[in-house]
């Protein structure tokens, strides 16, 4: 009977213990279906199949001709391997290999091999002739399986330095890092392929599944509104410059159509080679290169990649009196030859500071308007502020876009500097009127002169004026912006007048060109305060009849024995 009971006990604990295996095995299930289900089918996917991208090809750029290439994606070719699929008495030689044919350390390539994941890239956009001395390899080793050779693209820069600070340049990855290439990587990238098959234990083909490709969809061109050789021209004669005239802080040349708002050229000096962004741009420091620290190098770098006719502000001197000039004679209040009209004495009070004119010395005397603009002469143009008053000024200033940025298509445009309009006290708006105590950029320089050369019609600056679908033929136009009147015509023609006399008879005449009329105005300004540093910059538009260039000069600095005047003027 004892016996019985036992034997019943033993059953029936047994059945315990069965059924809670049961429920636990049941719950493991569930949890693994329902909880970890996703992640577990992603991880056997990633195990049953080697999938690659397949890099598009890089958009092209072009010039404002559509035919000269200014950036162009070459054909290469970049390495992977599947380490799991590779065979373990294979892993030491293919290391080697791969090392020696691409000239990498061997134990970080061994490292790699020896890895358990799916994918490691060896070497990334190596020429066709590299590659094919791996496929050489392989089929001499009778390996078939494990080593990728897949086709990339390799940005390239025919021109090398041409208008660097513009175009900018791409990663390693083929993304857009600075200038164009950065503001229109979505339209230049295209879209990423693949390349997707289902493998076995050992990494060789699944005889169930096939090989799929998805194709890549390559990146849409540019056309430029850069004139290759205008831009080659500004480039050439801005480095003169800035060498004869010793510019500690280079310099930058803006030429713009003013009819269009086309940059035709925008040159910045010193400059870099685009298809080495990363490498030492001057004798001096190639010289010291390795003695720099990472964060030393990285800081000579960016000030080089710097585009700083949109990004930095300066003191325009004496050129912006073409704005004072232009909202006096819009106001009705001066007239460009009313003869003895102004008169310099040599300086002027305002609200008990005297303000020098530049030629305090030997002072201009009796003048017009005409006159005051060719010699540059300060009184006048704090006169005709003082006449219109901060109110009526600042509303010149902003329908000249100087309170503003220009919205060119770069990134990294700054705007301007100037006190608030209800902060402007008669000292403050005397030295606006002659061009100093405040900061705007080149490019709103540009565009504030393009007004006037225009025919009084603002046009908004563009550097891309064509978007082009090479698969398709599609051509995307980016138009011309007007933004509307600012001044009237009969008022331009004045101010272009005038302009045309400071060329020919006052401080601009080096901008003479004979047997044609070229309109300019001369600046001179402080660069910050008590730093003992000038710019000397040149405004020029051509030819005054229809003007179809607007061109800016901006020299930095300028220390040699060219320079100009260290008086700002």
């Amino acid at each position: 009977m004892k016996t019985g009971l036992k034997t019943r006990k033993v059953i029936r604990n047994f059945l315990i213990f069965f059924l809670i295996i049961i429920f636990l095995l049941i719950f493991r299930i569930a949890w693994i279906q329902f909880v970890n289900g996703e992640e577990l089918q992603a991880m056997a996917y990633n195990q049953q199949t080697s999938d690659r991208k397949i890099n598009p090809k890089r958009g092209t750029i072009y010039d404002a001709t559509g035919e000269t290439v200014l950036a162009v994606s070459s054909s290469v070719e970049t390495v992977s391997i599947n380490p799991t699929t590779i065979k373990g008495e294979d892993k030491e030689k293919v290391a080697k290999a791969l090392s020696e044919i691409f000239e990498l350390d061997y134990e970080t390539v061994l490292k790699k091999v020896k890895k358990k994941t799916s994918i490691e890239t060896i070497i990334k956009k190596v020429d066709k002739e590299k590659t094919d001395e791996l496929r050489e390899w392989l089929m001499e080793n009778n390996i078939d399986h494990g080593i990728n050779i897949d086709e990339d693209t390799k940005r390239y820069y025919p021109y090398g330095n041409l208008a660097s600070q513009v175009i900018g340049f791409c990663g390693s990855d083929n993304q857009g890092l600075d200038g164009i290439e950065a503001r229109y990587d979505s339209i230049l990238k295209g879209e990423y392929g693949r390349i997707e098959k289902v493998i076995d234990a050992t990494g060789g083909k699944s005889n169930n599944e096939s090989e799929s490709y998805v194709e890549a969809v390559d990146g849409k061109d540019l056309v430029l509104t850069i004139d290759m050789t205008i831009q080659s021209i500004a480039e050439k004669y801005l480095k003169n410059a800035c060498i004869d005239n010793e510019c500690t802080d280079g310099g930058n040349v803006i030429i713009m159509n003013p009819k269009t708002g086309d940059i035709l050229a925008m040159a910045g000096y010193p400059n870099y080679n685009l298809n080495e962004p990363y490498e030492p741009y001057t004798d001096d420091l190639k010289a010291i290169w390795d003695t720099l620290s990472d964060k030393e190098q990285t800081t000579e770098l960016q000030k080089v990649w710097r585009n700083k006719a949109i990004a930095d502000t300066y003191e325009p001197g004496s050129v912006f009196k073409l704005l004072t000039a232009s909202a006096a004679i819009e106001e009705g209040i001066a007239e460009p030859d009313k003869p003895n009209q102004y008169n310099c004495s040599g300086s002027i009070e305002v609200a008990g500071v005297r303000i020098r004119c530049w030629r305090y010395y030997r002072p201009h005397g009796s003048q017009s308007l005409r006159d005051a603009l060719m010699n540059s002469c300060n009184p006048v143009f704090i006169g005709l502020g003082q006449t219109l008053g901060v109110e009526k000024y600042y509303d010149y200033l902003e329908k000249f876009g100087m309170l503003e940025r220009t919205g060119i298509d770069l990134y990294g445009e700054a705007t301007s500097i100037f006190l608030k309009e209800e902060k402007v006290g008669p000292v403050e708006l005397a030295t606006i009127a002659f061009g100093q105590r405040f900061e705007v950029t080149p490019i709103q320089m540009v565009r504030m002169v393009s007004v006037i050369a225009n025919k009084g019609i603002e046009v908004k600056p563009r550097i891309v004026k064509e978007i082009r679908d090479s698969e398709t033929g599609e051509v995307q136009t980016i138009p011309v912006e007007e933004t509307g009147r600012v001044i009237s015509e009969e008022t331009a023609n004045s101010v272009l007048s005038m302009m045309e006399s400071v060329v020919a008879e006052g401080t601009g005449k080096g901008a003479t060109v004979l047997g044609y009329r070229v309109g300019g105005k001369t600046g001179t300004s402080e660069d910050g305060v008590n730093t003992n540093k000038y710019i000397a910059s040149f405004m020029g538009v051509a030819p005054i009849e229809d003007p179809e260039v607007v061109i800016l000069a901006t020299l930095y600095n300028p220390t040699g024995e060219g320079r100009t005047s260290r008086r700002p003027e």
